[in-house]
């Protein structure tokens, strides 16, 4: 992580620095399995998630999650994070490689504390919105 946002420093419409994934492979989705506890076979037995109606297997919804976070973190310490909030809107596909950004909307006041409203979004190569959310950061 690189020095910490200030509030005075941060501006309306900054950008936090984006986070690309490598190509989805079924392996990392294997490994999130493990890591998660969510073993849904509709993310890594390709037979089940054809029977399911589903071409091929797909990424969870919470790893898109955990990359956004991964965003966060790596801009302001975790400890800063007030609240954390997204919206599903399309399935990350294998293959797909994933652009997470964030971007400051806000500054505002909340229960004492200067924080800023981040709004968050993940993309593929193609600008495929597949996950949107926000986020209030508490800065010093």
């Amino acid at each position: 992580m690189t020095t910490p946002p200030n509030f005075h420093s941060i501006q309306v419409g900054d950008s936090l620095p984006p986070f690309e994934t490598p190509p989805i492979s079924r392996l990392a989705l294997a490994l999130y399995c493990g890591a998660s506890g969510d073993h849904n076979p509709i993310h890594v037995d390709i037979d089940f998630a054809k029977a399911s109606g589903m071409p091929d297997v797909f990424a969870h919804g919470m790893l898109s999650m955990a990359w956004l976070g991964h965003v966060l973190t790596g801009w302001a310490p975790q400890t800063a994070l007030r609240d954390y909030s997204v919206r599903f809107a399309a399935i990350t596909h294998v293959g797909e490689r994933i652009t997470c950004a964030g971007k400051v909307v806000e500054k505002l006041e909340r229960n004492g504390e200067r924080c800023v409203r981040v709004e968050l979004v993940t993309a593929n190569q193609n600008g495929l919105v597949k996950l949107t959310g926000e986020a209030l950061i508490a800065l010093p």
